[in-house]
């Protein structure tokens, strides 16, 4: 597994945590650093204050990109796109992973824990971390942003 960033930080909520650490797992093995947010266990959490952590981290550019899981991934966008320059898009299969950094420049990417298969996470997280941005007419419509 390849990725364009070096600072990738992940958060879930309870919903999410296995596939959070699944996904963490994933990326160490393949000598990818990635900062953990929590949370650290199955307990019950509310997935905006998670939301709110790797949102902070990007805005502060300490990490290059974030990684949120909860059940279905539309809780974590809504919290994360609360800020200016987060763009954050809730994944589901390869075409939309694709597009949200090719055309929208996502910075996090957020993903269904319940809604979403674990081989496909995988294979979203994969186009992610190596897709680039393609700027022009794209680069115009993120600054109406």
């Amino acid at each position: 597994m390849k990725s364009l960033f070096k600072k990738i930080c992940i958060a879930s909520d309870h919903a999410g945590f296995k596939t959070k650490e699944h996904i963490k797992d994933i990326l160490i093995n393949n000598d990818i650093s990635v900062i953990d947010l929590g949370p650290y266990n199955e307990n019950s959490v509310d997935y905006p204050d998670y939301a709110k952590k790797v949102r902070n981290r990007i805005k502060a550019k300490r990490s290059d990109i974030g990684i949120l899981v909860c059940g279905s991934g539309t809780g974590m966008a809504i919290s994360a796109n609360k800020s200016k320059d987060i763009r954050a898009a809730v994944c589901y299969n390869s075409k939309s992973t694709y597009l949200s950094r090719a055309h929208n420049n996502a910075n996090i990417i957020c993903l269904g824990a319940r809604m979403t298969k674990k081989n496909t996470i995988v294979n979203n997280i994969k186009i992610f971390l190596k897709t680039k941005f393609e700027g022009g007419r794209h680069l115009r419509r993120i600054k109406k942003l």
